[in-house]
């Protein structure tokens, strides 16, 4: 974050109507301020090391080189950038692999502006924020690649009691906050210990370790399955 405490936004859509109104009103938020802007993946590669932006706010369907492409490049030079990814639809095949591969969360456009503000504010508190019904299409093809030939996974050192309890709670979509106030902890010490539970698992983000502990509890999947929940899904709901 910049040293005035402003969240530093790149803006990355192939269409400028859409870009700039999104633009205008993260300006108008007194914690953002958006620092680029990008028409496809082209640009935005190019952009990234340079502005090296809180959060990549990054289109999935883009000319020359898609968001997802772009995702994929980005993380490979700059693996710990954030990147939540926009579409117009929760079908998008695109958003499972940008997922994936590391982004750190995906929205609808049709999102309301307090939302998209609050899952900008999440990634940063390592959160993963998630539009309704993304969670059970992750795990569903989480569970579909399980039966399917693979090279060997790195081992996976064992969880503590604590950790296996903390990565439940996050599989349920708490948030650290939540989780620390559920079991009398620090935040500072739930971060941490998420931390190193994506490390023991050999994970990239929370939506990998919330997917993760979902299928070890259901190798299959009920038609009425529940997803991953956050406050943004929760509110989503509620509506």
């Amino acid at each position: 974050m910049s040293g005035s405490g402003q969240i530093r936004v790149l803006l990355v859509d192939d269409h400028a109507l859409f870009r700039k109104g999104l633009a205008k009103l993260l300006n108008a938020e007194p914690d953002f301020e958006v620092v680029g802007e990008a028409e496809d993946g082209v640009e935005a590669i190019a952009q990234a090391p340079i502005l090296r932006p809180d959060v990549i706010l990054m289109d999935v369907r883009m000319p020359r080189v898609s968001g997802l492409e772009a995702t994929r490049q980005i993380l490979r030079t700059l693996p710990q950038a954030n990147i939540l990814m926009l579409s117009m639809s929760e079908e998008d095949d695109a958003v499972f692999e940008a997922v994936k591969n590391g982004a750190k969360g995906y929205l609808l456009k049709t999102a309301d502006p307090e939302e998209l503000f609050e899952a900008l504010r999440d990634i940063l508190r390592g959160e993963a924020p998630l539009s309704s019904g993304l969670a059970v299409k992750l795990l569903r093809e989480f569970a579909r690649q399980a039966h399917e030939p693979v090279a060997p996974a790195p081992p996976r050192t064992a969880l503590s009691p604590r950790e296996k309890e903390i990565l439940a709670l996050v599989a349920d979509g708490k948030s650290n906050k939540d989780i620390a106030t559920a079991l009398a902890l620090a935040e500072g010490a739930v971060k941490n210990c998420v931390k190193k539970i994506l490390e023991k698992l050999h994970l990239e983000n929370r939506v990998q370790a919330a997917v993760f502990a979902l299928n070890q509890d259901a190798p299959t999947i009920p038609s009425g399955a529940a997803p991953v929940a956050n406050e943004q899904n929760r509110h989503a709901k509620s509506r």
